[in-house]
């Protein structure tokens, strides 16, 4: 099995297709990738700028290129020593438009005797024989809208099939919609009456059942064909929760591809491991972004920040926990009920008895919003169902006995009831978690991310090393990352938001004026919203007018997607513009910038040299190489400026030290250089131990040996200056001549002083000088 070294992502679109990214490949061969990484390549719904909404398995998406672009792509790759990393959808199809999908065409027409209506996780008992398909609006006569035009049924711009002999006999439209195998509903009926499984509360992603043999050939063999004939190294499997079996489906994977490198899209909570059954090398990576993020917060400023928070919200008791509960609790009696009601018609009495229904449906809500993890893995993670029916047993003493009466059945692999919960508790957990608590939680939301638990404020340094060692024993090639398509702010956004945790009083001091300058009524959206916007700054008004109105209707607190408050939004609006234009209150916001600003670009060196370095293979987002200072999608797939990227590359291999200012070429000659040291001496990275730190500023330093290899960064920037520099601190190490690869500079051991490592950058990254090339060489791209 080829296993990558590093890989670079690149979101793969009709502005930026296949033959853009193969125009890339000497760049990214001279950064130092080692495996280029692609967004989903098959045929997806016309525009998606994403991918994750496929349509047809059979084809790669002409939008992007088509076959044969990712022909020259890989080739152009493989040319250059780079292997190929692609993600794919295992989960869900694209059915926004029916017509595009022909699956999904087949069985809106044919109904259960489609040949697809196995291939689709559809109710049709609960839809009395008929696919629900929520599209129409309030009004009070919609079906009179429909229109038959060209032997198919029109509701504006929905298109419809009509099955056989149902439209030949002069019936209106509407008597016409009586007769399909799909029943056009209000909208609003999705979230309790829907009947086919989606991706999360999303109408237009219905659920796939992989499971099924002949569904997965179908569905994988385009993919299998690029492995087969070597277009392809590696997969990237999306949202392995959301199947009936992960495990299963890994294994038929691996028995498809030969054992060919796979990740998956898996996000673990705190402590929880990967199943170490599963057919995969590891996560996406977001574990590694926990970790990295927060031994880089200060843990004095907790208390501040925890005290500010509980005034902002008014409520002493809203503590993150509870904030869970209530998000997820909302989100299974609200657009995932759905989803909840399906599980409880597959319990026993749960349909004979309307009050044994409702108890039913009650207890598997509280169990849902209880549910420690994203799902379990039957028999794998029965504590955790045990460990929410205890939490909802003394939350909730009235359903004990039910919740008695439904373990053993939710505890059964081979229950229906259980295979539906575990596909359920995944979607409750993204829903009432990424998607609304984070955006109501702000204490310090640089901790606010994809993959991380915010109610973890920090980590010490005895723990990221136990961290470290942990995943270098059991999944060294897993990947690890900072930026991703999902993430909720750019790594350098939260590299500067958490110096925060260094001076809570400034913060809110700064906070009050800016709240008092513009206030929305909406205290702790406001202490979110402004901290994106010192972390992002500079950005202009459209990029914060978009974000600030996605977070504001995905918080949900004052307005929503679906009833939006217009006055609420004006002042949002409002806010935006006075930031951006100037005058004093964007005054307050560049002078706030302008302090911390130096220890946020401190913090972005360290996080980024030490997650390239760390245990497991680094993947750079498109981008980040310079400074990544994106906010949540669809701002982090904006374009990128490859030939800027490219003109200082060039600058720095011709010698060029670039200084740490607005450019971000620093952070473009950490990635280049410790990609290139890991492609090019990998016999550098094969251990990994934490390196002794001497001195008053101890605790300020990382420092860790891959085995050879000496990663060095600073943490704690501010209070490292207040507290007079590295002073006599020292690092412990070999006694033999070392090399910073960063700046070409040479040191003599055992003892090695910090101040001297980190005189030009608050970064350094060794490596024994004797017998060995410079590593700050022009790249030979060599590639094993």
């Amino acid at each position: 099995m080829a296993v990558p070294l590093s890989t670079y992502r690149l979101q793969i679109t009709a502005g930026f297709d296949l033959d853009a990214a193969a125009s890339l490949v000497g760049y990214l061969r001279d950064l130092g990738a080692d495996w280029i990484y692609l967004s989903p390549l098959l045929q997806a719904e016309a525009g998606s700028d994403h991918g994750y909404d496929v349509v047809d398995h059979s084809v790669v998406d002409p939008e992007r290129g088509g076959a044969e672009a990712l022909d020259r792509l890989s080739g152009a790759a493989h040319r250059a020593g780079l292997g190929v990393l692609v993600d794919i959808v295992p989960n869900h199809m694209g059915v926004a438009t029916p017509r595009h999908n022909s699956w999904w065409w087949d069985l809106l027409q044919n109904g259960q005797q489609s040949r697809y209506a196995e291939a689709f996780d559809v109710d049709w008992a609960f839809g009395h024989g008929k696919i629900r398909i929520p599209v129409l609006g309030d009004g009070p006569a919609e079906l009179d809208r429909l229109e038959l035009v060209d032997g198919e049924l029109r509701y504006f711009d929905n298109r419809f099939p009509v099955a056989a002999g149902t439209a030949d006999d002069g019936a209106s439209p509407a008597e016409v919609h009586e007769r399909q195998h799909y029943e056009l509903v209000n909208w609003r009926r999705a979230d309790a009456e829907l009947n086919y499984r989606r991706f999360f509360a999303v109408n237009s992603l219905a659920g796939i059942r992989v499971e099924v043999p002949w569904v997965f050939e179908e569905s994988h063999r385009e993919i299998l064909r690029w492995l087969r004939e070597g277009l392809v190294q590696g997969l990237r499997v999306d949202h392995p929760d959301g199947l009936a079996d992960p495990a299963g489906y890994l294994e038929a994977l691996r028995l498809a591809t030969n054992g060919c490198y796979v990740l998956v899209e898996k996000i673990l909570e705190g402590p929880e491991q990967l199943p170490t059954s599963w057919a995969t090398a590891g996560t996406t990576g977001y574990d590694a972004l926990a970790d990295v993020d927060r031994v880089l917060v200060d843990p004095a400023g907790r208390d501040a920040l925890d005290a500010l928070e509980s005034r902002l919200h008014g409520d002493p008791a809203a503590t993150w926990a509870t904030l869970v509960y209530r998000n997820k609790r909302d989100v299974a009696d609200g657009i995932l009920h759905s989803e909840v009601q399906r599980i409880a018609r597959l319990l026993p009495n749960s349909a004979a008895d309307d009050v044994i229904a409702d108890l039913t449906a009650e207890a598997l809500a509280d169990l849902l919003a209880w549910f420690p993890v994203y799902r379990s893995y039957l028999p794998l993670g029965l504590e955790s169902l045990q460990e929410a029916a205890r939490r909802s047993a003394a939350h909730r003493p009235e359903l004990a006995a039910e919740l008695n009466r439904l373990l053993p059945l939710l505890g059964d692999p081979g229950h229906p009831a259980a295979m539906r919960f575990q596909q359920t508790s995944g979607m409750v957990m993204a829903k009432g978690v990424e998607d609304r608590a984070y955006y109501r939680f702000s204490r310090l939301t640089s901790l606010n991310e994809v993959g991380a638990d915010p109610d973890e404020f920090t980590v010490t340094l005895a723990e990221f090393h136990h961290r470290q060692r942990t995943r270098q024993a059991g999944f060294p090639h897993s990947m690890t990352t900072l930026s991703t398509h999902d993430t909720k702010r750019g790594e350098d956004v939260r590299a500067r938001i958490s110096v925060l945790a260094e001076i809570p009083a400034e913060w809110e001091v700064a906070l009050e004026q800016l709240r008092a300058a513009h206030p929305l009524g909406d205290a702790p959206f406001e202490n979110l919203l402004w901290q994106a916007i010192i972390g992002a700054w500079p950005a202009g008004r459209e990029r914060l007018s978009a974000y600030a109105l996605k977070a504001a209707r995905e918080a949900g607190t004052s307005t929503t997607w679906t009833s939006q408050n217009i006055e609420f939004e004006t002042k949002l609006d409002h806010l935006v513009t006075a930031v951006t234009e100037p005058g004093p209150t964007r005054d307050l916001a560049t002078n706030l910038v302008s302090r911390v600003q130096p220890a946020g670009w401190s913090n972005s060196l360290s996080l980024k040299l030490m997650q390239l370095t760390m245990p497991g293979v680094p993947d750079v987002y498109q981008g980040s190489e310079l400074w990544e200072s994106s906010l949540v999608d669809p701002d982090n797939r904006r374009s990128v400026d490859y030939e800027l990227r490219q003109r200082l590359l060039a600058r720095i291999d011709s010698g060029w030290l670039p200084p740490v200012d607005e450019t971000g070429a620093a952070k473009l000659l950490v990635t280049c250089r410790a990609l290139r040291l890991r492609r090019d001496w990998a016999e550098l990275f094969t251990r990994y131990a934490a390196v002794p730190v001497f001195g008053a500023a101890a605790t300020h330093a990382v420092a860790f040996d891959r085995g050879g290899a000496i990663t060095l960064a600073t943490r704690l920037p501010i209070g490292l200056l207040a507290g007079g520099g590295w002073g006599n601190t020292t690092i412990g190490v070999a006694g033999r001549g070392y090399m910073d690869v960063l700046t070409g500079e040479r040191f003599t051991g055992p003892i090695l002083r910090v101040a001297d490592l980190l005189a030009r950058y608050p970064v350094a990254l060794l490596i024994p000088a004797e017998g060995n090339r410079r590593a700050t060489d022009t790249p030979t791209g060599r590639h094993a």
